[in-house]
């Protein structure tokens, strides 16, 4: 704890920039604040599994690219890259004006240069079982097994793969691959979880679990802006961790926070008119931001007709699965009961946002129940006699949006009864393959189509593949885009592969998600992105 490790000084001003923070009694400080609600369970790298600790990584840390606003990748702390012909070897060629902050890990206590060591420790730190790295996926069946990580010299570092795979460019911005120095995890060992060194562009002050977490700015940082004005432009970030979005709420309105990630659905009418937009009497007061989130919410069908459970489906069938897609009206649903936060997911499985999306080259499923009807009748069930009633596992926070898919289902023949069960039992099920047909969401890795493709690759087991899909053609396909420098290219076979998805039918797509921010009008450059990550450096806040 806190008080253990820092003298009773340090803790005494800790406390109260704490406190100035919460109330703005710093006036010549501009301090970011914001809540997170689930916590920090860590601040390693090597942890960064879920939005809370990503978040805060992306704060201290850095990687060697990095995703821009059109989900484009660029330079960070590589300044460029090139890709053997074989496209198996990539070769970074690294900025040599970075270091780590002021550490008591370090020699006198002073901060040292980055090099291409500390990208060889770090990920190396990601596959080492003894980290146990949530992350060590990223790599795993994908480097090559004798030297993947390799330190040409101090600024090159090269990875080897053990066959081509184009993405690996898109999983190397996430921030497991954030750079750590080697001096401070073996300084601090179990502790490190709470005491980041980093090269980020801001560092830690205080972190009380629990009660708060406070940042300041890195006077050392590398980035400048296009006028060549240091970044970041704010002094600091704090972030509170009130357990209760009602809470966070309030706070918010009283101005002792920022923003809010989300709205919370019992909020949302309060807030939003059915078609997404501010209601008036808050217009002028706050700012509504919506961006593309690359998330993609959809009903799973098992389809493994080996499993019992297929065998004596009507799921089996390819027509009924395209009847369920045909039989519901995606649009009403998200003005309905989702206040149009999202679009109606009327192309493949493959969600707007990403460079590869194309609404036109890969036309999904829209509201036609006449044609779902239809589709009953030539599988054997017209207007849905003899056809068993199907379960539809969801949990509970999605019954509604399942009740009302029901609802519509039963108009043109298709009875399905909603089941709300636990989130750790229905990922079970899944897992397992036990569940026939379940709601699920799939939120992008990296920004790159093949995350979502993978869901549907014959040879992965569930996770990612919970549908257990299966088709030589489409395997073929993804082998094929994987190992594609040229995206246009790969963006084709990836339109192929996701229309092959829409034809075959193992999902029912819903809605492609959005990021929805409220935030104070004095925030300025806040700017939101597809992956949702909280981008900080450029913004800009004013005296209210």
């Amino acid at each position: 704890m806190l008080l253990k490790k820092y003298p009773l000084s340090i803790i005494i001003c800790c406390f109260v920039f704490f406190a100035s923070c919460k109330s703005h009694l710093h006036p010549d400080k501009k301090i970011f604040h914001y809540n997170e609600q689930t916590g920090i369970a860590s601040l390693d790298p090597a942890f960064a599994k879920n939005q809370s600790i990503m978040w805060a990584i992306h704060q201290l840390y850095n990687t060697l690219v990095e995703v821009d606003e059109h989900m484009h990748l660029k330079p960070l702390l590589a300044k460029s890259w090139d890709i053997s012909g074989d496209n198996l070897t990539f070769t970074f060629h690294l900025r040599t004006d970075v270091y780590f902050n002021d550490d008591a890990a370090f020699i006198n206590g002073k901060g040292r240069l980055l090099n291409a060591q500390d990208v060889v420790y770090s990920f190396g730190r990601i596959i080492d079982k003894d980290v146990a790295s949530p992350g060590a996926w990223i790599f795993n069946s994908r480097i090559d097994t004798a030297i993947a990580f390799a330190a040409i010299n101090d600024s090159t570092f090269q990875l080897k793969l053990a066959r081509p795979f184009q993405p690996i460019l898109g999983i190397l911005s996430m921030q497991y691959c954030s750079i750590v120095a080697k001096e401070a995890v073996e300084k601090y060992g179990a502790d490190f979880r709470r005491h980041p060194v980093g090269t980020g562009p801001f560092k830690l002050v205080a972190w009380e679990e629990g009660l708060a977490l406070v940042l300041k700015k890195n006077t050392h940082y590398f980035e400048r802006d296009s006028n060549g004005t240091a970044l970041p432009y704010i002094d600091g970030i704090k972030i509170s961790f009130y357990n209760s979005k009602a809470t966070e709420f309030l706070e918010f309105q009283q101005g002792r926070l920022d923003f809010i990630n989300d709205i919370e659905a019992s909020f949302k009418d309060e807030i939003l008119t059915k078609t997404g937009n501010l209601k008036k009497e808050w217009q002028g007061k706050l700012l509504l931001q919506k961006h593309p989130y690359l998330n993609t919410e959809y009903l799973g069908i098992l389809v493994d007709d080996k499993n019992e459970l297929v065998k004596n489906s009507p799921l089996r069938l390819q027509k009924i699965r395209q009847a369920i897609n045909y039989g519901f009206d995606r649009r009403k649903m998200m003005l309905y009961l989702r206040n149009s936060i999202g679009t109606a997911a009327e192309s493949g499985f493959v969600p707007a946002g990403l460079p590869s999306f194309d609404s036109v080259k890969v036309k999904g499923y829209h509201y036609d129940p006449n044609k779902a009807k239809r589709l009953l009748a030539e599988a054997g069930y017209p207007d849905g006699n003899g056809l068993p009633i199907i379960k539809l596992l969801t949990i509970p926070v999605y019954a509604d949006l399942a009740g009302y898919i029901a609802n519509e289902l039963q108009q043109v023949g298709i009875k399905v009864q909603v089941e709300a069960i636990q989130k750790s039992l229905l990922l079970e099920q899944t897992s397992k393959s036990q569940a026939l047909f379940f709601r699920g969401s799939w939120i992008a890795d990296y920004p790159d189509a093949e995350n979502f493709l993978s869901v549907f690759y014959g040879k992965n087991p569930a996770p990612p593949n919970y549908t257990r899909y299966k088709n030589g053609l489409y395997d073929e396909l993804y082998e094929k885009a994987i190992a594609e420098k040229n995206d246009t290219i790969r963006y084709n076979l990836y339109q192929q592969m996701d229309r092959m998805i829409v034809n075959d039918a193992p999902v029912v797509p819903l809605w492609y998600d959005m990021a929805i921010h409220l935030v104070h009008t004095n925030i300025l450059n806040f700017e939101p992105n597809g992956l949702n990550l909280l981008e900080l450096r450029r913004v800009k806040i004013e005296k209210k």
